[in-house]
């Protein structure tokens, strides 16, 4: 579900790592999120390559974990997350500047991705947050890059608050760095804002990225590790198993209306 694309002809330089399972909204688990961080790790290590595009297909960039394969097997939940912490920290430290098309929905594990690209593109009325309060699990894995992305007081709120807001909303609070008013216009833009990092210097690009991590704490594996292992120890007590089993219920009777 995780495939690569160049646009060498049109925007030479760019790159794309899409997510392409869109019958489920690119729902993700620790298989998937593995060859992501691996397809983004060798494209940024691709000299060719001077900027990346991270996206979806379908109507939505990434609806979170695959709940439903947790349900059927608890310990998969946990090495989602352990994977997802991988992930994330290979978005921060690529060389190459990373673009997030972000339409549609951004929700949970699709948030923290986002928030880990150096640029996130979305719609005004796509949903993003991080829900996972309500399966039992705290989102703390996701606070690093939130905290960076828009600021310890405003990550806190998102962080406690299950509720989802808006594309619009994100870019006022610095979610996202643009706001475009149609889902099908996200990846257009996120193109050609990869494109102009494209035609910048690599070496100062790649340099500069390097001293922001190093100033920021991202070039370093401790406060990632804290993070994971904060949303890792409520997994699979009884709480967070009964949680799960009810959303996932609430969901199938919903689709069964």
């Amino acid at each position: 579900m995780i495939r690569t694309e160049r646009y060498d002809s049109q925007m030479p330089g760019v790159g794309a790592v899409v997510l392409d399972r869109p019958e489920r909204r690119n729902a993700l688990d620790e298989f998937a999120l593995r060859d992501l961080s691996l397809e983004l790790g060798a494209m940024g290590a691709d000299d060719s390559i001077r900027a990346i595009v991270l996206r979806g297909e379908g109507y939505a960039f990434c609806a979170g974990f695959d709940l439903p394969a947790c349900l059927e097997e608890p310990a998969r939940l946990g090495k989602m997350l352990e994977a997802l912490a991988e992930t994330c920290a290979t978005i921060r430290r690529l060389r190459v500047p990373v673009v997030c098309a972000a339409q549609g929905a951004a929700i949970a594990g699709g948030c923290a991705l986002a928030a880990s690209c150096d640029l996130v593109i979305t719609d005004r009325a796509a949903k993003l947050g991080y829900p996972v309060v309500t399966i039992g699990v705290s989102p703390a894995i996701s606070a690093p890059m939130l905290s960076l992305a828009i600021g310890d007081g405003r990550a806190r709120e998102r962080l406690l608050d299950p509720a989802l807001i808006t594309g619009g909303r994100a870019q006022e609070i610095h979610l996202s760095a643009l706001c475009v008013d149609l889902p099908e216009d996200v990846t257009p833009r996120a193109q050609l804002e990869a494109k102009r990092f494209a035609s910048k210097p690599p070496h100062a690009i790649a340099r500069t990225k390097a001293w922001l991590n190093e100033i920021e704490g991202t070039d370093l594996d401790d406060e990632i590790i804290k993070a994971r292992d904060a949303s890792l120890a409520l997994v699979g007590n009884e709480e967070q198993r009964q949680l799960l089993a009810s959303v996932l219920g609430n969901r199938s009777k919903k689709r069964q209306r």
